[in-house]
């Protein structure tokens, strides 16, 4: 046992010695910087999985990067001369960087990507006032963040670690400053060798925490939203000239075999929450995941889309919707509905087909009406209706942390949207396949048996698939019952991944693929999401197998409604046009087409699944041409949100919507509403049923509802 009496020894000869260092200001200020250091690398390996580190100098990279920055933040206290200020100012500033990683951490199990500075001013419009908390994944491993805070605070507290009152000279500390600011541009210097251009051309955010730590690139992402503001300060109407000229140039006309085949009919717009392409014709355990959404993937009455890709941003669902809406995209950071959304010019759907062809709107959603600053944004937009979640008994069981659960929205709709003049344009945004996808065992289908891929992530996503497949079916049974079926058109889309890519090991084998052979191209092609345009009657409908993205959707709708979009500043092309380009520009910058890819800078072969080595002249040509042009597009487009360019433009038979005109309270909405549908020459389905309801007519298995 003598060797167990040494480790013991050699373990209090170590506290000692730490303590002994602890004693100076300049110790408790060395041991503070490496406290967060090793914090920082515990959680780039445990939640950043390394930033996918591929070289040796990345590897060194990725180890000394947090280095500069926090000697440079923890010098800041050496300046207190006093020494209760100089020890308790820098166990707070230990405690809001470790707040600040911790958050880090929370955020990117959540959205896989690092907190901006806009994600933090916008907190309030996405975090729910807290509610959302209960759907943040926590581990036990968390704690470790915490520890040395508890320890240093008791060691004061008891004074184990004596406070000295030998203050260290300001030209010292000075120098301990631009130290860690010289590290930080060193650091910099040998990135920049690695990845060229990485400040200017900015590939995305894994690669700057990755090069630079988090600490720069929230330095970096600060001046970056400083500029913004700028930008939009600038703005002339005369740029309106170069964005008309580049919408013409680029636009795709209508496809005669499909143009106004869904013209006069209502519109209702299904938001499928994190719903991956995978998920369709997907079989587990020999039973079909989503049979319901695969019966309309395959209808002759629906156009479905094989290789349509989500493009949204850090603005997750709210960057879809916008793309949905306007065919334009989100910003290249924070969301646009939250940063720019409460006084934006939009040319939307609501407003367009309400001008030109009388159709009202509304939009159905069981959250907060703040949530994503929808409140506001809906009226620029031009939404007459917005029947959130205090419309609603979201009590009990009946929500999830994200809002009313799917079942109960559709079902308790239902005397609001009969309520609506036809034609009508309605979106329901659906909730319960979100992440951490979890429901209660009531509302699992028992006859359904997922997977046991090792991943909860991925079993509880094909259950709550199978929640969301039976409320869409529960919704088309009301469709057809009420009479609403026949006309109406309904497009159902995916707003972006459900299982992102930190899961691929887990995910490969059951897609029939080997996890060691995954690459970056698996993942993009991973990206893809439904789309189905389903219109009763259409028959000519089928499986496209054209390129396309959200940015798209609208001009494909209003063709379909024949409306031409030409006139509007849309940065899609009609999916269903023979004339249109299947370039899918990332907001990233990456692109995608169905030869090629790009790939943070690499070239795949989308055929084969390769790597292009030794491109050819013509293919080194094309893909400058391609990424000249996905460039562009991008570029356009942001400078028309970010200057808020529309209020400049006013296209023919188009006026812009003055959100003073809407009033979303719900005693408000209910008088508005009852009104449209009694008056005598009503074209609501309830005056169709001579003002008797059809909410009887809709049946749900929901236990909430049901009883059981």
């Amino acid at each position: 046992m003598n060797w167990l009496k040494q480790v013991k020894q050699n373990g209090r000869n170590a506290a000692s010695w730490t303590l002994s260092k602890l004693q100076t200001r300049m110790g408790f200020f060395v041991f503070s910087v490496l406290l967060v250091w090793a914090k920082t690398l515990f959680v780039y390996g445990a939640d950043f999985r390394w930033m996918h580190v591929s070289t040796p100098l990345q590897v060194v990279l990725v180890i000394i990067n947090p280095l500069g920055f926090t000697a440079l933040v923890m010098a800041l206290p050496l300046l207190f001369k006093k020494s209760p200020l100089f020890y308790g100012a820098t166990i707070v500033l230990n405690g809001l960087m470790t707040t600040f990683l911790y958050l880090n951490v929370i955020y990117f199990r959540e959205f896989t990507d690092f907190m901006s500075v806009n994600t933090m001013l916008t907190y309030s419009s996405v975090n729910q006032g807290g509610k959302a908390a209960g759907a943040v994944s926590f581990d036990w491993l968390d704690i470790i963040l915490w520890i040395d805070l508890i320890v240093l605070i008791y060691l004061l507290f008891r004074k184990r670690i004596k406070m000295d009152r030998q203050f260290i000279p300001k030209r010292r500390v000075a120098s301990l400053m631009a130290a860690g600011f010289c590290f930080i541009m060193a650091n910099l210097g040998v990135a920049d060798i690695e990845r060229p251009q990485l400040l200017t051309r900015q590939f995305d955010r894994e690669y700057l925490v990755k090069y630079l730590g988090l600490g720069p690139f929230l330095g970096l992402d600060a001046y970056n939203t400083f500029t913004t503001s700028q930008v939009r300060k600038s703005a002339r109407p005369e740029e309106m000239n170069q964005v008309k000229k580049y919408v013409d140039d680029n636009y795709a006309g209508m496809n005669v075999d499909y143009a106004g085949k869904a013209k006069g009919k209502n519109v209702v717009v299904i938001h499928l929450e994190s719903f991956q392409q995978l998920s369709i014709d997907r079989r587990v355990n020999g039973q079909e995941v989503t049979p319901f959404l695969n019966s309309l993937y395959h209808s002759n009455d629906s156009l479905s889309f094989d290789n349509f890709f989500h493009q949204v941003g850090q603005g997750k669902t709210s960057d879809a919707e916008n793309m949905l809406e306007t065919s334009t995209f989100g910003l290249p950071q924070g969301s646009l509905f939250a940063k720019l959304g409460s006084d934006q010019t939009f040319q939307a759907m609501p407003a367009i087909l309400n001008q030109r062809a009388g159709y009202s709107s509304a939009v159905f959603h069981g959250n907060n009406g703040s949530f994503w600053n929808r409140t506001n944004v809906y009226k620029n937009m031009g939404y007459q209706n917005w029947i959130s979640g205090n419309y609603f008994n979201a009590t009990g069981k009946r929500a999830t942390a994200w809002g009313l659960k799917d079942k109960i929205l559709f079902k308790e709709s239902i005397p609001y949207l009969e309520q609506l003049p036809q034609p009508f344009y309605a979106k329901y945004l659906t909730v319960t396949n979100h992440t951490p996808f979890e429901i209660d065992k009531e509302d699992q289908d028992p006859t359904f048996q997922t997977t046991n891929s090792g991943s909860k992530y991925i079993d509880n996503y094909f259950v709550t698939n199978r929640y969301l497949d039976q409320s869409i079916q529960e919704f088309f049974n009301y469709l057809k019952k009420s009479g609403l079926y026949e006309n109406t058109a309904v497009v159902l889309y995916g707003d972006h991944y459900g299982i992102n890519n930190s899961e691929s090991a887990e995910l490969a084998p059951i897609l029939g693929k080997d996890a060691n052979n995954w690459t970056d191209l698996d993942n993009v092609n991973e990206q893809r999401t439904p789309l189905i345009i389903h219109i009763p009657g259409l028959q000519n409908g089928g499986i496209q197998h054209t390129y396309g993205g959200e940015i798209d959707v609208a001009p494909t709708l209003l063709h379909l409604l024949d409306l031409p979009s030409k006139r509007y500043i849309q940065f899609g092309q009609d999916l269903l046009s023979k004339d249109r380009d299947q370039l899918v520009v990332m907001r990233n910058k990456d692109w995608i087409t169905p030869e090629y890819a790009s790939i943070s800078g690499t070239i795949w072969n989308t055929q084969t699944n390769t790597i292009v080595e030794k491109p050819t002249k013509e293919q080194e040509e094309l893909f400058d041409k391609l990424q000249k042009k996905a460039r562009e597009k991008l570029a356009i487009s942001d400078t028309v949100n970010q200057k808020n360019l529309l209020r400049f433009y006013h296209p023919e038979d188009f006026k812009n919507v003055n959100a003073a005109n809407y009033n979303y309270e719900k005693e408000a909405t209910m008088k508005r509403l009852q009104k449209a549908s009694s008056a005598a020459n009503s074209s609501s389905l309830l005056a169709q049923k001579q003002w008797k309801s059809t909410a009887n007519l809709y049946e749900t298995n929901a236990p909430e509802e049901t009883g059981k």
